[in-house]
């Protein structure tokens, strides 16, 4: 494989799983329709972070530790499960509120981190570090250096990840007017926020892959 057909080849994988429906873009595209298009943004630009940091991570050969350790994969996977039961309660929290007066400052009434949010989504994931870990091998050619290919790589998909969240924002824009003031974000809120919480309990009951 030339680097030509390996950077093809990637593009071309990355695309796929970018848009494939995921927590990631369940999440930004709960905070578009809830709490604007700025913030859903920052999320997307946190998940976006947590893909370049996985790529490096994975590139020093620091990702390879989750592949084989049980210890390393289960506190990142109890991180990751008890961070998704957080956010979804909070989610769930504001689903119940009796009455939303203005759905921004209820939605978010500490002005939430959405970036910070966002990397600690896809960081608290171990099942994508081992992702990495086996993924990027593959599209290694012969003689480049791995280091600076294997994040080539991951910014390719960073990139392509901030394009289809930002897609996917603006398809959002048209209906923010009709979202505010009514029981449709409260509604999107308990539907995210149980989905968040039943991803957290899968997350800890499942076994890392040999």
């Amino acid at each position: 494989m030339d680097v030509t057909t390996a950077l093809l080849g990637f593009t071309a994988a990355a695309a796929l799983l970018t848009i494939t429906p995921g927590l990631d873009t369940a999440l930004v595209l709960r905070t578009a329709t809830v709490e604007g298009r700025h913030r859903a943004m920052q999320a997307g630009a946190g998940v976006v972070a947590g893909v370049l940091a996985w790529g490096v991570i994975a590139a020093l050969g620091l990702g390879a530790l989750l592949a084989v350790s049980d210890l390393a994969y289960r506190v990142v996977q109890l991180a990751g499960a008890a961070y998704l039961i957080w956010l979804g309660a909070g989610m769930l929290r504001n689903a119940c509120r009796a009455h939303v007066p203005d759905i921004r400052l209820v939605s978010a009434p500490r002005a939430p981190n959405w970036f910070l949010r966002g990397v600690l989504t896809n960081l608290l994931n171990p099942k994508v570090g081992v992702f990495y870990v086996s993924f990027l091998p593959q599209f290694l050619p012969a003689g480049v250096a791995v280091i600076p290919f294997s994040i080539l790589l991951s910014v390719i998909h960073a990139a392509l990840g901030l394009l289809f969240f930002a897609a996917i924002v603006a398809a959002t824009v048209p209906f923010q007017r009709a979202l505010t003031g009514t029981r449709l974000p409260r509604i999107l809120d308990g539907i995210t926020g149980s989905v968040l919480i039943l991803l957290a309990v899968r997350l800890l009951t499942e076994r890392r892959v040999s």
